[in-house]
């Protein structure tokens, strides 16, 4: 008898790209769906050389560790990407996206849009990129405005900035606009699970 068509396809994790600008949603999207889907998904930590917040702690937040450290690390090859924002370093660790997708654990990752594409290039067949919006620019500003963070020209600079992330939406895979929280959320969960039963190079083999 024949085994099974299940018995030949490879059990990998996937890469799940986050990425939108300032202001439309994604972090709490991430936190809403890591906490519905907390045993099928994780969350990547990235390590940051930036000052640890009030309320943040480390290891769960980012990794906190020195410039010096982080710069060792990006000599050493291990992050699968890296960048250097408003003065302060932060890193993917490479060792982290890798053990996750060996033992088929779907890995969420919230990062911008240069640093996805950056994932992409080196994962192009186990990670898939979501890009978070407002309906429109009118209520991304709307809610920089009503959240209290910025002042006017912050505010101003990332409305700049997400006209520029836009620019990528081309090379992501998905679209999600963010009208309301819950079903944006359910958006993002229904993409996840439809990635079980996508079909990919690579995945499938016969002896």
């Amino acid at each position: 008898m024949s085994k099974k068509i299940s018995s030949h396809i490879k059990k990998t994790g996937n890469i799940i790209i986050i990425s939108a600008p300032s202001g439309a949603g994604k972090s709490s999207i991430c936190e809403a769906v890591l906490a519905e889907c907390k045993k099928d998904i994780s969350y990547s930590v990235s390590y940051t050389t930036r000052y640890l917040r009030k309320g943040e702690e480390n290891g769960k937040s980012y990794y906190f560790i020195s410039e010096d450290e982080f710069k060792q690390m990006i000599k050493e090859n291990k992050f699968a990407e890296w960048a250097k924002v408003h003065g302060n370093y932060y890193g993917t660790s490479k060792e982290l996206l890798n053990k996750a997708l060996s033992v088929g654990k779907n890995i969420i990752l919230e990062i911008d849009v240069q640093g996805g594409v950056s994932i992409k290039k080196q994962y192009p067949n186990s990670s898939y990129m979501i890009f978070i919006m407002t309906p429109d620019f009118k209520t991304l500003k709307k809610r920089l405005t009503v959240r209290k963070k910025d002042c006017k020209k912050t505010i101003f600079m990332r409305m700049l900035n997400a006209k520029r992330e836009l620019k990528y939406l081309p090379k992501y895979d998905y679209l999600v606009i963010n009208k309301k929280l819950d079903e944006a959320v359910h958006a993002v969960k229904t993409i996840i699970k439809s990635l079980e039963y996508k079909i990919e190079k690579g995945r499938i083999y016969f002896a």
